[in-house]
């Protein structure tokens, strides 16, 4: 596989952020340890304030030193968008995003994909939620039973 004239690898994993079903925390860490182990495989400068801006935009400031298992997924969920996008990705997948978010956190992530958007990053999401994304696309695919509907 081939992107931007370059072959699949680890170096292209770099340009990939994603959140899965699996949202690949580690849930005896807390939130800014999960941050910081992410930073570091990236080899990120800055770690102390990616980890910083990371809560902020979480709204996970006041509970950042507390472990992830003690979340609600829509904590869980606002945590790992900021996982996802810690290394500034060219590319975000993202599965069902708005999943356990309350309507100011999926506000918030709308903002924070309209940044993304506008710093260059594409974005790729499914949902059921046509709602939630209204707005926020330059294209989108409808399936229906597997089948391209629209």
């Amino acid at each position: 596989m081939r992107y931007d004239g370059r072959e699949a690898g680890p170096e292209m994993r770099r340009w990939v952020g994603l959140v899965g079903h699996d949202l690949y925390l580690y849930p005896e860490l807390s939130a800014a340890e999960n941050l910081r182990f992410f930073a570091r495989i990236y080899n990120l400068p800055d770690i102390k304030r990616r980890v910083t801006r990371g809560l902020e935009q979480a709204n996970l400031v006041e509970r950042g030193d507390d472990v992830v298992s003690g979340y609600s997924r829509g904590m869980r969920q606002r945590l790992a968008l900021e996982r996802a996008l810690i290394h500034d990705p060219r590319l975000l997948l993202l599965d069902e995003p708005f999943t356990g978010l309350d309507e100011a956190s999926r506000e918030a992530l709308r903002a924070r994909l309209r940044a993304a958007r506008a710093a260059g990053c594409i974005v790729l999401l499914t949902t059921h939620d046509i709602a939630a994304i209204a707005g926020l696309t330059d294209a989108s695919v409808t399936l229906v039973d597997g089948r391209l509907a629209a």
